[in-house]
């Protein structure tokens, strides 16, 4: 191991000398505490290390020591259910042994070391197995069979593989490889700054159903696709993160709570574990994993934060699952890069952050997508990553929104506006957008026919109108309007009230299965039409405004989910009234 001593102390940034034979990115051991960093700039031999604790204290002269290994993390059984700070260290277990403050220079294992799992061998000795082959399974959680796979750098002949009850760290196969025999435990570590190989790279071609209307309806992402929620504060970000993370249709939630207040997380650590899987009635946190790094923790950990949960989460795609990355925010993984790139006295690039911001912001969100896992069995899996940005003031030309915006391809754009006037969630029908809809358009066809499609362009056309018909409203009045132009500005009241707002914390309107968002859209645009008609029948656009079927398209969003025959009713009525208007 390479040993150097301290120069200089500025902040999170140790440099020190003495550190031949370092490499980039390389984890060290700072002082005599143990302080964990990690190299990220080398001249000579020189070494520029971010700490990822408190460096309060540190004097020049302590010693540092390299361990000639890059920052990573433990991959394997124990994950599921597990809430662990930037750098993969149980929260859980160093409550155990350090209380409720975190002492500095804590080493605890990202997986437990104790519990025995029962490995259930799918491979037989003889067989010739490569990266990403599934050696044997483990019943991690009653929603989670967690496969032990080959790993990607291991090619050979079983020689034996064993079957029982095992701890993470005893050995269960021998492989036969060019370099000898090689024995393997339920461990991999991976390094998180290093992408997971794939086999092949596909485009997404089904949505991740998320049971908010106004996403899957209007703003759709692809599974193995990628978006960014921007917004002000108070507009809603965490509670959109935190509904994907209950009610998208994703097989295993990875949630990031990358430098968030510390109030926001606690809701997360205590919530999620009293949640009901909806698709299983157990408790969500056997599908989850939480990564909690909240914004009075070191500033440089929220950077190792996001690597650490996105190389989790290829992890488990890896296994053919279909996995939703949540990281909130990203704002604040950008300015610890501002930090550190201050510090280290590099040249600014716009609004004092790093001049390879873009590059890193791409790099992660790249890491996401769908493809055809390592292995011979050749499954697929899929990893979306939603990430939230908070621009001060909701400033949208911020550059870390702009520079997600080149990357990602949905955009859900947040209005203080909606937020203020109690409409939620607060995503722009007009400013948002996703690169999606026509990638999804023949899964949308096989299962809803083409009918979905036109009545979601035509519910848009209507809102465009209505934005348009606003400004006319507002100089001249509603009244000055044709009754064909009142009627579409009521109609998008109805899609804006009835159909696209949504109470995230009602027992029925929090989620809202496709079949009934087809409904309660068909409701709306049925009456649209069957009134069109009645004015070109000659009938009042006021007799049309005060219909009681109304009403009752306003109630059927809080129609539970097994009682959807009743909206055939609502259909009936519509064209009894209109009738009788």
């Amino acid at each position: 191991m390479n040993q150097g001593r301290i120069v200089r102390v500025s902040g999170p940034l140790v440099v020190a000398e003495g550190m031949e034979g370092a490499k980039m990115f390389d984890v060290v051991r700072v002082s005599d505490q143990r302080l964990i960093g990690e190299i990220i700039e080398l001249r000579e031999d020189r070494a520029s290390i971010q700490v990822y604790e408190n460096t309060a204290g540190l004097g020049v002269g302590e010693p540092v020591e390299s361990t000639g290994e890059p920052l990573s993390v433990e991959l394997g059984p124990g994950l599921m259910g597990s809430i662990y700070d930037g750098i993969q260290r149980p929260l859980d277990a160093i409550k155990a042994v350090s209380g409720d403050v975190i002492s500095r220079g804590i080493e605890v294992p990202g997986l437990t070391r104790e519990k025995k799992w029962d490995f259930k061998p799918k491979a037989k000795k003889g067989d010739k197995v490569g990266p990403g082959d599934v050696l044997g399974e483990v019943q991690e959680t009653t929603l989670v069979n967690h496969m032990i796979m080959v790993p990607p750098d291991i090619e050979g002949e079983i020689v034996e593989i064993k079957s029982g009850e095992f701890t993470v760290e005893e050995n269960i196969v021998k492989i036969k490889t060019e370099d000898g025999v090689q024995e393997l435990n339920m461990i991999q570590r991976w390094p998180v700054r290093e992408t997971r190989p794939v086999k092949k790279n596909l485009a997404p071609d089904a949505p991740m159903v998320t049971g908010q209307r106004v996403i899957d309806a209007l703003f759709p992402v692809g599974k193995g696709g990628t978006a960014c929620v921007p917004g002000p504060f108070g507009s809603g970000k965490t509670v959109i993160q935190h509904q994907l993370a209950k009610w998208a249709d994703a097989d295993i939630i990875v949630y990031v709570g990358c430098g968030e207040r510390g109030n926001e997380m606690t809701d997360v650590l205590l919530e999620f574990p009293e949640l009901e899987d909806p698709r299983s009635g157990e408790p969500l946190m056997k599908r989850t994993v939480l990564i909690a790094n909240t914004s009075n923790m070191p500033v440089a950990a929220r950077e190792a934060s996001v690597y650490t949960g996105i190389t989790i989460a290829e992890y488990f795609r890896d296994m053919g699952y279909s996995v939703a990355l949540m990281a909130d925010s990203t704002s604040r993984w950008a300015e610890s890069m501002r930090e550190i790139s201050g510090r280290l006295e590099e040249m600014p690039g716009e609004e004092g952050y790093p001049a390879y911001l873009g590059t890193r912001i791409a790099e992660f969100y790249e890491r996401a997508g769908k493809a055809i896992c390592i292995g011979s069995d050749d499954r697929e899996g899929a990893l979306t990553a939603v990430g939230a940005v908070s621009p001060p003031g909701g400033d949208l030309s911020d550059p870390v929104v702009q520079s997600t915006l080149r990357v990602v391809k949905v955009f859900w754009s947040l209005e203080a506006e909606l937020a203020y006037s109690r409409h939620f969630p607060a995503i722009s029908w007009l400013r948002s957008y996703s690169l999606y809809t026509d990638d999804l358009e023949d899964y949308y066809i096989e299962n809803f026919g083409e009918s979905w499609i036109q009545m979601r362009e035509r519910a848009r056309t209507i809102l465009q109108e209505e934005d348009d018909l606003n400004e006319i409203v507002r100089l001249v009045g509603i009244d000055a309007l044709s009754p064909e132009n009142r009627l579409i500005m009521e109609t998008a009241k109805s899609i804006r009230e009835d159909f696209l707002h949504q109470n995230a914390f009602h027992e029925v309107d929090t989620y809202t299965s496709f079949e009934k968002q087809f409904k309660i859209l068909d409701l709306i645009m049925h009456l649209h039409d069957r009134s069109v008609e009645c004015l070109q029948s000659g009938k009042s656009i006021e007799d049309l405004l005060e219909l009681d079927v109304k009403e009752e398209i306003a109630r059927a969003k809080f129609t539970p989910e097994e009682q959807l025959d009743s909206f055939e009713q609502i259909k009936s009525n519509i064209i009894a009234q209109t009738e009788t208007s």
